[in-house]
């Protein structure tokens, strides 16, 4: 250690949240995380030993850290991964970033499909985040996961191999398309930001890819596309989930009960707001009735 350069304690490492308020609405959260990360300790560790000094090679991994989160990179991209649900998933700026509120779509299906053997599929999963978090709960369903782009196809692959969670299968395609057979659930978190969003110049998802994140027609494209392809895939009396905006749950129910599902709900997210709405391809309607409601 030279004179000129003083040792780092743990202490004054979290006082560097100061630096990342401008940047991060949780920046206490994140310095701790990134600490974590360059120490190798737990999270209670930092608040057991505030005064331990941080050697040479960790203060200088920190500080780069620091400053890649100071420029606004996502601490999931600094990090590698991100926990989600009971999971630590690996992550890529090729795919989103798994959110908490994301967890309400797992409790959701969870409890509409109170089932020990069921077919379910998530629709653009990503990660794998909402299928391996289902997967490790239901051991008895089958999980088909499906995902348009290539990277993302093989790190949902890594996360499931990781996990060992062999009834989730992985398959490239766009949204229904790869499916086969009927499902008693499909699950989907689909891109729902209008391309116009100001929102999207802003935090972290500067970072991720807009693939991910927009859909034409105000947010809404992806969204009409898989509720309508979804009919075909649904056993009779399966469950059609979607996470959408903050502002578009009337429009998702109003979708949903014009393409003749039943049980129309939303659901709210962490913060009390609507983020999950879903309903049933209901057993009663025959083929006539199917062929109006489209």
């Amino acid at each position: 250690m030279s004179h000129e350069q003083e040792a780092l304690t743990v202490a004054a490492a979290l006082a560097c949240a100061t630096e990342l308020q401008a940047v991060s609405d949780s920046p206490r959260l994140d310095v701790e995380l990134l600490l974590c990360e360059v120490m190798q300790r737990p999270r209670s560790w930092l608040f057991t030993w505030p005064e331990h000094a941080l050697s040479n090679t960790q203060q200088a991994v920190f500080m780069t850290l620091l400053e890649r989160r100071k420029r606004g990179e996502p601490v999931a991209h600094l990090l590698g991964y991100r926990d989600f649900w009971t999971l630590r998933l690996r992550v890529s700026p090729s795919t989103l970033i798994p959110r908490p509120d994301t967890e309400v779509l797992v409790e959701q299906a969870l409890q509409r499909l109170d089932t020990p053997v069921a077919r379910v599929a998530d629709l653009g999963t990503g990660t794998g985040a909402v299928a391996l978090a289902l997967a490790s709960e239901r051991p008895g369903w089958m999980l088909i996961a499906t995902e348009l782009q290539p990277d993302a196809v093989q790190l949902a692959q890594i996360n499931a191999t990781e996990h060992k969670l062999a009834n989730v299968e992985i398959r490239q395609g766009s949204w229904c398309d790869p499916l086969d057979g009927q499902f008693d659930m499909i699950v989907s978190n689909p891109p729902y930001i209008d391309p116009d969003d100001p929102h999207l110049r802003q935090g972290d998802v500067r970072f991720e890819p807009l693939t991910a994140l927009t859909a034409e027609h105000k947010g809404m494209a992806d969204i009409e596309r898989i509720a309508a392809d979804a009919r075909d895939c649904l056993k009779t009396g399966g469950w059609l989930l979607l996470e959408h905006g903050y502002d578009q749950a009337a429009q998702v129910r109003q979708l949903l009960n014009q393409l003749g599902y039943e049980q129309v709900f939303t659901a709210d997210d962490y913060g009390g707001n609507d983020r999950v709405s879903g309903g049933r391809w209901p057993a009663s309607l025959n083929e006539a009735e199917v062929n109006d409601a489209q």
